[in-house]
């Protein structure tokens, strides 16, 4: 799924770990990134940690996507800041699940992440 996934990967996002349910990716803020304010603009924040719960949940491999996401920005990130989101599977119920993403900047927290997913066909085309 990741390798198809453009929009990601021409953000500079690298799958550092995946397993089942969990999956560890990081993205390096950019120029292009940063906002008025002079740091990281939560979308690309919010986008890397949708990516890391995609790769979790696509881990089963019915094609799942997401039903809905909420995030909580804790820190602000700043150009040339690598953060790590760290996605870990809570529950999985009938073609439902919740998970849990952690972004990190060194030991920082900068956002948490949770996705609710939904598996919308047995096998990917």
């Amino acid at each position: 799924m990741f390798a198809a996934d453009r929009a990601s990967r021409g953000l500079g996002i690298d799958v550092l770990e995946q397993g089942v349910g969990t999956a560890v990716l990081r993205m390096t803020v950019t120029g292009s990134m940063v906002n008025g304010h002079g740091i990281a603009h939560g979308g690309y924040v919010f986008l890397l940690a949708d990516t890391a719960f995609a790769c979790a949940c696509n881990s089963h491999g019915p094609v799942t996507v997401a039903a809905g996401a909420d995030i909580s920005f804790v820190a602000p990130a700043h150009e040339g800041d690598v953060l790590v989101a760290r996605a870990e599977e809570r529950t999985r119920y009938g073609r439902s699940g919740l998970y849990d993403v952690t972004v990190l900047r060194d030991d920082e927290v900068v956002a948490e992440f949770r996705g609710r997913s939904r598996s919308i066909r047995s096998t990917r085309s």
